[in-house]
């Protein structure tokens, strides 16, 4: 879908949407990735790379908006980056400063016209945004506005948002204020990159939910979801952008608008445990390193008698590796993985799932037949995946096979940007431990504790948002526990 909008003119040229062809993804899945680059060059290529680069965290869409000859050009459609950008879509797409998107759908559908980023156009100029996280209180402010006479052209709270924004920018004509105004409006996560007319924007929520970053390339600067974007352009991490701080940038200097007031911090800690790269650096820590601390204090917490340490691949490598070296115990791989499978989880029958695991997981029989195996995985969200693989390693001719995992268990929906929204899809919200253990076909299983988990993170507790595995949320959400009321519920102390 290619898109020129300026003042004079909206003219849409419609490309073909490719069919969605997707890798599994075995733990929760994550919504959005954003980019946004000035320089003194053509910044297209680079936000083009750089969306490949956090493809991870979306991979239903993607799209990038540039400022170009007094308007903002918009490319995008379904599909991975390489084919939702393509060659003939990206042909002529060029500018100074420009976004970018990559979208796993939490809020709204999964079709194109959902993609990002959204467009708005004001009497002051135009605004095309870009949305990582989910918004609270999206319900109420959409019938707040529907009420008012606006008109919505999808179910996205990230066109809410920028319509918001678009209206606040109408009526002070200064990008700043009408970006603070807007986030007053907004309770949630949100990690942002924003054009206005030719000037770029990165914003994050007052709690810090989703990460984002500011990096020095040659001739400019970004700023992304994740690190390793800054590394794969062969610049230099600055700094992360703090909660509820507005960044400003330009192709040789950038500009802090800080946070009005301070607020408690709430990093998704599962940033650390699955989403990001693990070669991402995020709030100061390194994603690599806190998994490989994750899988030692497995090993502290939760020792086993066996022959080998194995993950399931990709997401649990860095956590065996850990628990391998905290134990002594040999690491080994026991599964070749097949990444060009769809994803198992919008598959509609359960043995159309449990084929696609056999196509995407292979035992390797030498490491695996006459052992006993410690599997390790960094969450447990139905049990189903795991169980096919416990299954195919005594199949393959494992004696035993043992299972820890780098997340306590998960019992709570989040309303944060990750698409585990009601309790009755946790396994561990239903059963015992034992009760996971026998269903999941394990000899035993064992989770790290909270304590252990906020120990690997290396920050305080009261900055992490672990509601997904305490039931205590940071911000109000109708019908649950805040976590800094006087009464918890006591399961969850």
């Amino acid at each position: 879908m290619r898109i020129r909008q300026d003042r004079e003119a909206q003219d849409i040229y419609l490309g073909e949407s490719s069919r969605l062809r997707l890798f599994h993804m075995t733990g929760p899945k994550h919504s959005c990735g954003v980019v946004g680059m000035y320089a003194a060059y053509n910044v297209v290529p680079s936000v083009h790379k750089a969306l490949r680069i956090i493809q991870h965290r979306g991979q239903e869409s993607a799209g990038i908006s540039v400022f170009k000859e007094g308007g903002i050009l918009t490319v995008k459609d379904s599909g991975l980056v390489q084919v939702a950008l393509n060659r003939r879509n990206m042909e002529g797409l060029e500018g100074l400063c420009a976004i970018g998107h990559v979208r796993y759908s939490t809020t709204g559908n999964k079709g194109a016209v959902n993609a990002q980023p959204l467009f708005v156009q004001t009497t002051n100029g135009m605004i095309a945004a870009a949305h990582n996280g989910d918004i609270t209180n999206y319900t109420e402010l959409k019938k707040k506005y529907l009420d008012a006479g606006w008109s919505f052209l999808t179910d996205s709270d990230s066109e809410l948002l920028t319509k918001i924004m678009g209206k606040h920018m109408t009526q002070y004509n200064d990008p700043v204020k009408a970006i603070r105004s807007t986030m007053n409006e907004l309770d949630g996560a949100y990690s942002l990159t924003v054009l206005i007319n030719d000037r770029l924007f990165g914003v994050r929520d007052p709690y810090g939910f989703r990460p984002l970053c500011l990096g020095r390339v040659d001739a400019g600067y970004v700023i992304v979801s994740e690190s390793a974007a800054i590394d794969a352009l062969k610049g230099d991490l600055v700094r992360d952008v703090q909660p509820g701080e507005i960044v400003e940038i330009k192709s040789d200097s950038f500009k802090i608008y800080p946070a009005p007031a301070e607020t408690p911090r709430a990093h998704c800690m599962f940033e650390w445990v699955y989403f990001a790269r693990p070669d991402s650096v995020i709030d100061g820590r390194e994603v690599y390193s806190v998994r490989r601390r994750i899988g030692e204090i497995l090993a502290r917490e939760s020792p086993a008698e066996v022959d080998c340490v194995m993950p399931v691949p990709d997401s649990g490598r860095a956590h065996a590796l850990g628990y391998s070296i905290q134990s002594g115990i040999p690491y080994e791989e026991g599964f070749m993985k097949n990444r060009f499978v769809e994803r198992t989880f919008i598959m509609p029958d359960q043995k159309d799932r449990e084929n696609a695991v056999s196509m995407k997981m292979n035992p390797i029989k030498s490491t695996v037949k006459g052992k006993r195996i410690l599997l390790v995985d960094d969450s447990i969200v139905r049990g189903t995946t795991l169980s096919r693989l416990i299954r195919m390693l005594r199949e393959a001719g494992a004696k035993e096979v043992h299972v820890r995992i780098g997340c306590p268990p998960i019992v709570a929906p989040c309303y944060y940007g990750v698409d585990m929204k009601t309790r009755d899809q946790f396994i561990a919200n239903q059963h015992t431990l034992e009760d996971i253990r026998a269903a999941i076909g394990a000899d035993t299983l064992g989770y790290i504790s909270a304590p252990g988990l906020v120990e690997a993170i290396g920050m305080p507790a009261s900055d992490l948002c672990m509601a997904c595995i305490n039931n205590r949320y940071p911000t109000n959400i109708p019908g649950e526990t805040h976590r800094f009321q006087s009464k918890l519920n006591p399961d969850f102390v």
